[in-house]
């Protein structure tokens, strides 16, 4: 197998893991994707195949500053967002995502709103 595909494989075995934990908790989930440039995170229920709200750094362009710091707002805005909606708990999925950068940055921003994960 070659690199490529073994790195995908891997990635995609590391995904799955931490959505096995996440899933069917009773409790909403905070989804989080990060590209190069940008992070998106929302807010899904699991037993109703709904998102409940979302936010993401292109949504919200007026934001400035490193992309630890954009993270960081993303966070507190969508744990504003689940609060309006009547959401205080819930479970973080950090995909195939290491904790640690934008990704753990977005958390704290979460947990500073809120929100408790």
């Amino acid at each position: 197998m070659s690199l490529d595909r073994k790195l995908k494989a891997s990635r995609k075995r590391r995904a799955e893991r931490v959505r096995t934990k996440t899933r069917n908790t009773g409790t909403p989930r905070i989804c989080v994707f990060r590209s190069a440039n940008h992070i998106y995170a929302q807010l899904i229920d699991d037993s109703q195949h709904k998102t409940l709200a979302s936010c993401s750094s292109v949504e919200l362009k007026e934001l400035t500053g490193s992309k630890k710091e954009k993270a960081f707002a993303i966070g507190k805005e969508l744990a504003q967002r689940a609060l309006k909606v009547g959401i205080e708990n819930a479970v973080f999925d950090r995909g195939a995502f290491l904790f640690h950068g934008r990704v753990a940055a977005l958390t704290d921003g979460l947990r500073e709103g809120g929100l408790r994960i």
